[in-house]
C-alpha cells in the first residue's frame, strides 16, 4: 500500500479571515479549479512544521511565524491501494500573497463564507462542518 502524509493549514489574517487558493486547472487538469488551504505533502527526514513552513512559503509567498496548533487528523481512502493522512493546523500569517503556478487565485474570507465557496475541497469542508475552527 502507498502511505503519504500531507499538512495543510488555515491561515487567518489580522482581520480574522481566512486564505483559501484555487488550484489551477492548468497545472491540476484532474483536480480542476478547487478551493483548497495551503499545504501539500511531507518530505522525508523534515519535521511536520518545517514542512508546513514550506508549504506556506511555496504556494503563498508568506512565512509562518509562530507555532500553528494542529486542529485535525483526516485518513484519506481515494483509491485503492493508497492511504493518505492529512494534518490540518491553523495559524495568523501577515503579508502580501505572491502565489505560485500551483494557484490561480486567491480570497480571504470570514468563517461563514466557507459555507458559500464551490467547489471546496471535501477534506476542508469535512473540518468546516465540524466547526472545527471558528
Amino acid at each position: 500500500m502507498d502511505f503519504r502524509v500531507g499538512v495543510k493549514i488555515l491561515l487567518k489574517n489580522k482581520d480574522e479571515k481566512y486564505l483559501i487558493l484555487r488550484r489551477s486547472s492548468f497545472k491540476y487538469p484532474e483536480v480542476g479549479p478547487k478551493w483548497d488551504i495551503a499545504g501539500g505533502r511531507i518530505n522525508i527526514g523534515e519535521s511536520l512544521i518545517d514542512n508546513l513552513k514550506r508549504e506556506i512559503l511555496e504556494e503563498t509567498g508568506l512565512h509562518l511565524e509562530e507555532e500553528p496548533k494542529l486542529i485535525a487528523a483526516q485518513d484519506i481512502f481515494r483509491n485503492e491501494g493508497k492511504h493518505i493522512v492529512r494534518l490540518t493546523y491553523t495559524g495568523n500569517i501577515n503579508g502580501d500573497v505572491v502565489l505560485s503556478d500551483e494557484h490561480d487565485e486567491y480570497k480571504w474570507i470570514t468563517f461563514s463564507e466557507f459555507e458559500e465557496i464551490e467547489p471546496l475541497d471535501l477534506y476542508v469542508r469535512e473540518i468546516i462542518n465540524k466547526k472545527l475552527i471558528s
